[in-house]
C-alpha cells in the first residue's frame, strides 16, 4: 500500500477546529511541504502552513511515526481553524503533493485492520459506535470496539487449538512406543472438551442479537381494519406519521417510524388490517406485507377484540384494548391493556409494558453481543466442534477442529474476509 491518504476527520465545517488527518509513507513529506519542517514526534507544535509561498493558516501540527499509530503507518494531523475556506485551501494544497490522494470512506480504519492495529470485530464495533444514537448503542458498540468480541473469540480459539494440538501430536507420533495406545484417551478428552465448548458457544449466540440495539426493537401494530393502529402509532411516535381516517383499510402499506425512548431504539411498524376478504389486489398486497412484518417482529401489539392467532402467540406480544374512550368500549378489557390514543389513556402504561419486555428482548447490559455475521460463524464453529466430538477417527476429528478454527479466524478477520470489507467500511465517514 503506497498511497498516502488525507481527509477531514473532525466532522463538518464550520467549526471551532478542523482536523485533517494524513496517513501513509509520504505523510511527513507532505507536512514538511506545507509547514517547512517536522515538529518532534507526538508533540503539538504551532506552524504556519504555506502553499506556493502563500500562507494558508496558523495550525497545530502533530506527527506520529509508524507503526505504533492508529493506522499502523506514519500519521500526521493538522489542527486548523475550522472555516470552510481554510479547510478547502489546505485540502487543495495537499492534493497536489506527489503521492497523496483523498481518502475513501473508512479507509483509515481499513488500514488499521490491514496493519493489525485492530481486528475485524473491533472495526465492526467502531462502525456501530460512529452510528450510535442511544446510550445503549454507545455502550454495546464501545465494548466491541475495545475488543470484547475479539477476546471471547480468542478464548474459544485457544481452547480449540489446544484440542487440535493434542490430536495432531497423536497423528504425528502415534506409532511411537511412549504414546501408543493413548488414542482412546485423546478422543475422550476431545469429546468432553469439544462438547463443553460447543455448548458455551451456543449459549452465547442464543442471547438476544445486537441488531436489536443497533437497529431498534421491531414493534408491529397488528389487528383488524379500523382497529386504531395508525392512531396509536402516531401517539407512540409523538407525531403524525400515519394517515388516520374513519374509513376502514386506510393503511395499505407498511409504515415504519423509528423512536428513541429512555436510551432504547424502537422501530414501530403500522400495517394493513388483517381480514380474509381483501377488496382489491392493492389491499391483498398490503395484507401480505402486514403478515411479513408480523413474522419478523420482535414484539407484536395486537389491537383486535378477537383472540391472538395461535401462530403469533409464540412471538412476544401485548394484547391491547384500543379506542377505550369510545362509547361501549369500556368493557371486556380483561387481560388487555386499555388504550385511547385520542385521550392519551393507557399510552404511558403501554410504554412501560414495552420497556419491561425490552429487558428480555435486548442483550444484558454488560454482555458481549454478536452481530449476525459473527453469530453465523460462531454457530459454524459449534457445529464443527460437535462433529469433532462425534468422530471415532483422530484424522476426522482433526479436520473438524480445523474447520472450527477457520470459523473463528473469519470472525476476527484473520482469514477469508475480503469480500465483506467494502460493505463494512462503506458505512464509515470519509475521515475515519
Amino acid at each position: 500500500m503506497t498511497d498516502t491518504i488525507f481527509a477531514l476527520s473532525s466532522g463538518a465545517v464550520p467549526a471551532g477546529i478542523a482536523v485533517i488527518r494524513i496517513s501513509g509513507p509520504h505523510a511527513f513529506a507532505a507536512v514538511t511541504t506545507l509547514a517547512g519542517d517536522l515538529p518532534p514526534p507526538r508533540r503539538a507544535s504551532l506552524r504556519t502552513l504555506r502553499h506556493a509561498g502563500e500562507p494558508l493558516d496558523r495550525a497545530l501540527v502533530l506527527v506520529f511515526p509508524g507503526p505504533a499509530t492508529a493506522t499502523g503507518e506514519d500519521l500526521a494531523e493538522l489542527h486548523l481553524h475550522g472555516g470552510r475556506a481554510v479547510v478547502r485551501a489546505v485540502e487543495a494544497a495537499l492534493a497536489v503533493v506527489p503521492g497523496l490522494r483523498g481518502a475513501e470512506p473508512g479507509e483509515f480504519t481499513r488500514r488499521a485492520l490491514i496493519h493489525g492495529r485492530i481486528d475485524l470485530t473491533e472495526a465492526e464495533g467502531l462502525g456501530d459506535l460512529l452510528a450510535a444514537e442511544t446510550e445503549m448503542q454507545r455502550r454495546t458498540a464501545l465494548r466491541a470496539a475495545e475488543g470484547g468480541v475479539r477476546s471471547r473469540i480468542e478464548t474459544w480459539a485457544t481452547r480449540t487449538l489446544r484440542l487440535s494440538a493434542l490430536v495432531e501430536a497423536m497423528l504425528d507420533h502415534g506409532d511411537e512406543d511412549d504414546v501408543a495406545g493413548e488414542e482412546g484417551d485423546i478422543l475422550a478428552t476431545v469429546r468432553h472438551d469439544a462438547v463443553a465448548l460447543a455448548a458455551e458457544i451456543e449459549a452465547t449466540i442464543a442471547q438476544p442479537p445486537v441488531e436489536r440495539i443497533r437497529d431498534g426493537i421491531r414493534i408491529v401494530l397488528a389487528g383488524a381494519p379500523n382497529a386504531g393502529k395508525s392512531t396509536l402509532l402516531n401517539a407512540l411516535a409523538g407525531r403524525e406519521a400515519a394517515i388516520v381516517s374513519p374509513l376502514a383499510g386506510t393503511t395499505r402499506d407498511r409504515i415504519e417510524v423509528p423512536v428513541m425512548r429512555d436510551g432504547i431504539a424502537y422501530l414501530l411498524t403500522d400495517t394493513a388490517g388483517l381480514h380474509a376478504a381483501p377488496a382489491d389486489i392493492v389491499e391483498e398486497i398490503g395484507i401480505a406485507r402486514a403478515r411479513s412484518a408480523i413474522e419478523s417482529a420482535d414484539l407484536i401489539l395486537w389491537l383486535d377484540d378477537a383472540p391472538l392467532p395461535a401462530e403469533l402467540a409464540k412471538v412476544p406480544h401485548l394484547l391491547i384494548h384500543p379506542r377505550a374512550d369510545a362509547p361501549g368500549r369500556d368493557a371486556g378489557t380483561a387481560g388487555r391493556l386499555a388504550v385511547s390514543a385520542e385521550t392519551g389513556q393507557g399510552v404511558e402504561a403501554l410504554w412501560q409494558a414495552v420497556a419491561g419486555l425490552s429487558t428480555v428482548l435486548l442483550p444484558a447490559p454488560d454482555s458481549v453481543a454478536f452481530n449476525i455475521r459473527q453469530r453465523a460463524l460462531a454457530e459454524r464453529a459449534a457445529v464443527a466442534l460437535r462433529a469433532a466430538a462425534a468422530q471415532n477417527e483422530l484424522l476426522l476429528a482433526a479436520e473438524e477442529l480445523r474447520a472450527a478454527l477457520r470459523a473463528f479466524h473469519r470472525i476476527t478477520g484473520a482469514a477469508d474476509v475480503e469480500a465483506m470489507l467494502d460493505a463494512l467500511f462503506g458505512r464509515f465517514c470519509i475521515g475515519k
